[in-house]
């Protein structure tokens, strides 16, 4: 059975941290395309950050470069979102998905090229 599961979403005060893991089930991550996505109310769901092949060519929305790190663990089919200095303006739902073997880099931020998502997690920025 292919599963995605996130955990990791919480209330943090701006400027705070948080880590996100979403661990797979039923497939191997590090064959596969992976991103996270947010979605916040009255938006569309937007790339965050996505790995688009497993030679780990890494892209970053321009809203997160410098703050998010992306990442995997192949031993534990595990993906991350650090997430530092946290903003108000990042409070959403965020989703974890893991696509193709390989996205063309322009692509990798594009919801629809992803097969599998997770169920979300809501990340809260507020003092």
């Amino acid at each position: 059975q292919v599963q995605l599961v996130e955990s990791g979403g919480d209330l943090v005060q701006p400027g705070g941290s948080l880590r996100l893991s979403c661990a797979a089930s039923g497939f191997t991550l590090g064959d596969r395309a992976i991103g996270w996505f947010r979605q916040a109310p009255g938006k569309e769901r937007e790339g965050v950050s996505c790995i688009s092949d497993s030679y780990g060519r890494v892209s970053y929305a321009d809203s997160v470069e410098g703050r998010f790190t992306i990442s995997r663990d192949n031993a534990d089919n595990t993906m991350y979102l650090q997430m530092n200095s946290l903003q108000p303006e990042d409070t959403a739902v965020y989703y974890c998905a893991a696509g193709p073997p390989r996205l063309l880099f322009r692509l990798c931020m594009i919801p629809s090229q992803y097969n599998y998502w997770g169920q979300g997690t809501q990340v809260t920025v507020s003092s």
